[in-house]
């Protein structure tokens, strides 16, 4: 039969032999490679006889699995055999039952259908599909290993198609097992009915006939096993095997089929659908086999029935009624509960969400399952949006929205915030590129939002709010920068921002919050929205976007509050709104757009003028033309008592007037003043009834004929300014109330015909703004109301007739009104100077000084106290601002000067120091200062020379000394305190005016020191013993007054000396008490002290003459102290005292007066040794170098100090210090050296304190007269002219 020797494989392999024991040819013989052979015929007959042994078969079928293994034995096979042995393997498979040898066949099986012959395995599945269709055997084991292997063979070759003759009875039979009860045999079914109707294709491609007609069958039989499977096996068949169906549209063609025959099935099956729609049984057992899947433990089993359902739903033939069957089968609710179950799994995501999104479309029956499985949505919200591009991604978000917006009350505030800010995390993400978004995504993030803010849970929810801000602002921004890609994003956004700003105002409008957000908003359209609108108009195609952000623009100047509202409307109107919006219908001129920036012109108009003013523009808005050259054109018809028209036209005059109030031309000057001229010739009597119409174009003609003048260029009509004039004459009306452009203005305060009639409203604006100053409008660039600072501008501009207009008013109101009128137009004079200073100087050119002598003679403070103390303030506001050079004319100041000292005077006496008497020794210090310029020359020597005023200057100093140490307790806060500080104040510049006015008066021998000298003409003026009194015993204030005086008459004293050496005589014992007086105040807490003190005690040791060698020899130790602290605060900072750290200045006057005597003492040589220098000059640095430091190191140069290592050191930081000074960082040094002084006199928004302040800082600011060392102050030009210094002190040593 066939044998095979294994244990002759060592011998050569021995010729086969001509015939097997059996006698068959040599032909079905095949040898193998151990020398033995196989007998096919043989193996043939064995195992194709039922009654065979199980374990011949078996070893024969392993036999020849072996010998296929061996390369020759399997050419020859596969070359002359390789049918031979299809049928009896077949029918092994049938005939036994034996488990493991039905999987030995198989094997072989399969390794035979490796034959390079494709019709081996075609011939086997044809084989075995024949066994199965002859039904001659029952189902049994034997069958299941036939379909098994079927199975098999149909999955060995995917692409490989298969046309079977005995479909039918194939499929019969097949049919038919699935209805046993065994779900092994119904797995391998679905499998090899999957196979089939996957690969069951003829040659042109088309299914056999038979296929479709048993499909509807299949399908009721498939969709049965399915509902009924317990395994998770054959539910993954079928499955499979119901895909394929659908996917070939068995499915659809059995389901139409199926409802054609039961066209009467029983409705209590189905839901109630559209008659047109036969839905038949066939899916209902559809939606109720897939449940059980549904619910399965396997996840993969679960993945397959919701793609099986997603490709059914998806079909195109499938209709809204057909999903609606599904939902309310239940099927969203296995869906949302799978969902619920998946652990945020991506798999079994996007098989969830794509079947919701499907079902979804059949809105009222998924509603309320969509409301019930809306928690599980939350989870997968957060999955998808963290992964870009992620497959379902839009697809969750338009559930969530299907959420929000159909089922608000199911959102909770919980759900609210997490919602939002996940989706602002999106838009952040996406804006900031670290994750895209597709164009459905973004839209339905913005209508997500929209939904959330119309939800009542939404409220209150202060996260939320930050979450829509935040949103708003990204989506636009990400919208501008992606325009050119996505530009219908836009209109989404846009969207978002509108209802955002809504849902700000229709809450809580004075919250914080809703205040925050609404800003947010105004903030995004003011820089971004409106800067990108204006540069890219042209590159847009059609209306759409312009619109909408008109749509925004309207919305938020209508709905906003007062404030917000002005303020956005400022910033469009200060962006050339008018210009642009008529740009915009220049490009889309449809009723639509022209509809929408009318609207807006009228909000506008609402917003800057009241009193509905915006409602003629939007009444007009459907005949007003889209062209400005159009508008004006109306202006140029009389009306005739033609109502349309003359609306029409006071419309037309209202978009000027608003436009122009913001320099926003809409069109030529030219055009545009002739349009006007045009009207009013031909409407003068008609139109200008009205006194908002008058007042309207009254401020249009002016301002077109003030742009005229400034070109030169611009004709006008005689004939229509005559008429204006006339008009303004005869009409009621109040210019200074309205909105007026500052060029209109200008232009009618240049008119000399209408002087008298602007008088008369200058004085009404005085009454209305002095009722209370703090109604004076703050004046900026989008505010046009003639306030106090636009006269100020006016006035100070010079070139018009308003100050002039004014001083004549303060004359007029002088001699014809009450005293309530005189005190208003005074206090707008002084807040016009306060405004603007140098308006003090028109006022003094138009001759102010003698209307304010006027006054003063006629409204005594006995008489009309309130009159007399507002032209005090007055007089006191031009001094402090007026330039010397304006006041040219003397004699009124005299009598002003004469008229306040017999005031004070007598009130002194009787009241003490009252506000009103120190305004008045500040006004007489402030008439001093200017005498130094050489003029109000008679009125200064009125001053200084008045005997009631020295007397009371005198008595004031005498108690201030007479106090002692008490004195100190006098400080700005008490009455009396103040008094002496305004006193000083008139000393110092009294001291100053003589100089100028008075030359050669001031006997310095009798300051300096009174005894034994003559009393020479009387003046006012202070003894040196005072002024140090003042200096040891008063407040800080006084010490830096008395101080500062002190300095300035040493500073003559010097002078003298230098003039007249031989005049000047001094006591030791009175210059010594002098010198103990300085001393003291070197580690003054006020720096100005401490530095006007060394000042003062460098130049007593500085004269050189016999008693000053005595003094200089009894003061050394003192002297030795101070220079030896400065120079261990400069060699060796962290051993010095912290209060000599702060006063190294003040010591260095006092070391380099010592090296300029004559005789340098000896121990400053000891002190400024080589090793000291060399420390100082170590310790130096760019940071820490000063003009003072480097006035010490000069003198250290000129004396010899100074090595020439240590000045090329030295040369080195000044190099640095000028590159540092000359580059970026010269602010920086600048703001970082300077020292700031704070005097703390009287509070600054006290007038009276503002005085003191100013004349304090006079005395500060000017030097006194032949000082060196009053160069120093804390600049770096000072430390660059010193750094100069030194280097020419080095070149002349050189």
């Amino acid at each position: 039969m066939y044998y095979a020797t294994t244990h002759l494989h060592h011998l050569p392999p021995p010729e086969p032999p001509l015939t097997c024991a059996q006698g068959h040819s040599s032909t079905l013989i095949i040898p193998t490679d151990e020398g033995g052979s196989i007998c096919l015929l043989c193996v043939s007959n064995l195992i194709s006889n039922p009654r065979s042994h199980t374990v011949h078969v078996s070893y024969a079928l392993s036999q020849l699995s072996i010998a296929l293994s061996q390369p020759s034995f399997r050419q020859t096979f596969f070359t002359f055999h390789s049918h031979f042995l299809i049928s009896p393997l077949v029918a092994v498979l049938s005939s036994f039952d034996d488990q493991p040898m039905a999987k030995q066949t198989m094997d072989l099986i399969m390794q035979l259908c490796q034959s390079p012959d494709s019709d081996v395995h075609a011939d086997f599945v044809s084989r075995l599909a024949d066994r199965l269709s002859s039904g001659s055997l029952a189902w049994s084991q034997r069958q299941f290993h036939t379909l098994h292997c079927l199975g098999l063979l149909l999955d060995y070759q995917k692409n490989h198609s298969y046309c079977l003759e005995e479909t039918d009875a194939l499929i019969f039979n097949l049919v038919s097992g699935l209805h046993l009860s065994s779900e092994d045999i119904q797995g391998e079914i679905l499998f090899v009915l999957y196979k089939l109707f996957l690969l069951n294709v003829s040659q042109d491609g088309e299914y056999p006939p038979s296929l479709f007609g048993h499909s509807s069958k299949l399908l009721h039989v498939a969709l049965e096993v399915l509902m009924k499977a317990q395994s998770d096996g054959v539910r993954l068949n079928c499955i499979a095997f119901l895909t394929v169906i659908m996917q070939r549209g068995f499915f659809q063609t059995a389901s139409m089929i199926d409802a054609r025959n039961r066209s009467s099935y029983d409705v209590d099956h189905l839901m109630e659908t559209n008659e047109q729609i036969s839905d038949g049984p066939l899916v209902i057992l559809f939606a109720e086999a897939v449940k059980a899947p549904l619910l399965s433990s396997d996840n993969q089993v679960q993945i397959a029935a919701l793609d099986l359902l997603y490709l059914y739903l998806s079909g195109k033939d499938v209709l809204e009624n057909e999903i609606q069957v599904f939902v309310e089968e239940n099927i969203a609710d296995y869906t949302f509960e799978v969902l619920r179950l998946s652990g945020c799994k991506d798999p079994t995501i996007k098989s969830c969400i794509q079947l919701l999104d499907l079902l979804a479309t059949a809105e009222q029956a998924f509603r309320q399952r969509l409301a019930i499985g809306f928690m599980a949505l939350i989870p997968v919200l957060h999955h998808v949006a963290e992964i870009p591009f992620h497959p379902v991604q839009t697809e969750t978000l338009r559930l969530i929205s299907n959420s929000v917006e159909n089922c608000p009350g199911v959102v909770s505030k919980s759900q609210v915030e997490d919602i939002s800010l996940c989706l602002t995390g999106m838009l952040k993400k996406n804006l900031d590129g670290e994750i895209g978004m597709l164009p459905e995504t973004f839209t339905l993030v913005c209508s997500i939002f929209v939904a959330l803010m119309k939800c009542s849970s939404s409220s209150g929810i202060s996260s939320f709010f930050q979450s829509i801000q935040d949103a708003s602002r990204n989506c636009i921004l990400t919208c501008l920068i992606n325009y050119d890609k996505y530009p219908g994003q836009f209109l989404s956004s846009l969207y978002l921002l509108k209802e955002a700003y809504a849902y700000s105002c229709g809450m809580d409008t004075t919250s914080s919050i809703n205040t925050e957000l609404r800003r947010s908003i105004i903030d995004v359209c003011r820089t971004h929205i409106l800067p990108w609108f204006m540069r890219s108009l042209h590159e847009m195609e059609d209306e759409d976007i312009p619109a909408a952000i008109l749509e925004n623009f309207y919305s938020i100047l209508l709905q906003g509050s007062d404030s917000e509202t002005k303020i956005f409307a400022n910033v469009l109107l200060t962006s050339s709104w008018f210009s642009f919006a008529y740009g915009c219908l220049g490009f889309f001129p449809s009723e639509k757009m022209k509809r929408k920036v009318y609207l807006i012109f009228s909000v506008m108009t609402d917003i800057i003028l009241g009193d509905d003013s915006g409602q003629f523009i939007s009444d007009a808005a459907p005949h007003l033309p889209s062209d400005p050259l159009d508008l004006l054109f109306l202006l140029g018809h009389k009306s005739s008592q033609n109502v349309e028209l003359t609306s029409r036209q006071l419309a037309v005059l209202l978009l000027l007037y608003i436009s122009s109030l913001f320099d926003d031309r809409i069109a030529d000057d030219k055009v545009v003043l002739a349009s006007l001229e045009q009207y009013i010739l031909l409407n003068s009597s008609e139109n200008m009834h009205g006194c908002s119409v008058l007042e309207i174009f009254i401020n249009l003609y002016a301002l077109y004929r003030g742009l005229a003048k400034l070109s030169y260029q611009i004709p006008y009509s005689a004939e229509a300014e005559r008429i204006v004039f006339q008009l303004l004459a005869e009409k009621d009306w109040d210019l200074l109330s309205t909105r007026i452009h500052v060029t209109s203005l200008k232009w009618l305060f240049q008119q000399e015909k209408v002087c008298n009639m602007l008088s008369a409203q200058i004085l009404k604006f005085c009454r209305y703004n002095c009722s209370d100053v703090n109604q004076i409008n703050i004046h900026g660039e989008a505010n046009q109301k003639i306030d106090v600072y636009v006269m100020a501008e006016l006035v100070a501009s010079g070139d018009n007739f308003l100050g002039m207009l004014m001083v004549f008013l303060l004359g007029e109101v002088g001699d014809q009104y009450s005293a309530d009128d005189i005190v208003s137009v005074v206090n707008i004079i002084r807040h016009i100077i306060e405004i603007t200073p140098s308006a003090s100087d028109q006022f003094c050119m138009h001759g102010i000084a003698g209307t304010i002598k006027n006054l003063y003679y006629k409204f005594g403070h006995s008489s009309s106290p309130d009159t007399f103390m507002a032209t005090s303030v007055l007089v006191s506001c031009i001094l402090l601002a007026v330039h010397s050079e304006s006041l040219s004319d003397d004699e009124p100041w005299v009598a002003i000067v004469v008229k306040i000292i017999d005031y004070l005077i007598p009130s002194v006496a009787a009241d003490g120091w009252t506000p009103g008497n120190l305004i008045s020794i500040g006004i007489l210090s402030m008439v001093l200062h200017h005498s130094v310029n050489q003029v109000m020359v008679e009125a200064s020597k009125t001053i200084l020379l008045s005997t009631p005023l020295l007397s009371l200057v005198n008595t004031t100093i005498a108690n201030a000394c007479s106090k002692g140490p008490s004195l100190v307790d006098q400080d700005e806060g008490t009455r009396f305190g103040e008094a002496l500080v305004f006193v000083l104040s008139l000393l110092f510049f009294s001291s100053r005016s003589l100089h100028a006015v008075l030359p050669g008066i001031m006997d310095f021998q009798f300051l300096l020191d009174p005894t034994n000298v003559p009393q020479p003409c009387p003046h006012i003026s202070i003894q040196c013993h005072d002024l140090c009194k003042l200096l040891h015993f008063g407040s800080i204030p006084v010490k830096l007054l008395s101080s500062q005086y002190l300095l300035e008459l040493f500073s003559g004293i010097e002078d003298e000396r230098r003039r007249k050496s031989d005049t000047l005589e001094f006591r030791t014992d009175y210059l010594l008490s002098i010198m103990a007086v300085l001393e003291g105040q070197i580690f003054s807490s006020d720096m100005s002290v401490a530095m006007n003190c060394s000042r003062c005690l460098s130049m007593l040791i500085e004269w050189q003459d016999a008693e000053m060698e005595v003094l200089a020899i009894q003061r050394n130790n003192w002297c030795r102290f101070i220079v030896e602290e400065l120079v261990m605060s400069l060699a060796a900072p962290s051993l010095a005292s912290k209060s000599f750290m702060i006063h190294h200045k003040p010591a260095i006057h006092i070391a380099v007066a010592l090296l300029r005597r004559k005789k340098v003492p000896q121990w400053m040589t000891s002190i400024f040794d080589e090793s000291c220098i060399f420390s100082i000059t170590r310790n130096i640095t760019n940071s820490n170098l000063s003009a003072e430091l480097v006035f010490l190191l000069r003198e250290l140069l000129n004396y010899g100090f100074l090595s020439d290592e240590q000045i090329a050191t030295l040369n080195q930081v000044f190099q640095e210090c000028r590159k540092c000074i000359y580059t970026n960082n010269t602010n920086k040094l600048q703001h970082a050296a300077a020292e700031e002084k704070t005097l703390n006199i009287a509070d600054a928004s006290d007038y009276l304190g503002q005085i003191c302040q100013f004349l304090i800082s006079l005395m500060m600011t000017q030097p006194a007269r032949n000082m060196e060392s009053t160069r120093f102050q804390s600049g770096k030009r000072e430390l660059l002219e010193e750094i100069d210094l030194f280097s020419k002190c080095l070149m002349r040593d050189d």
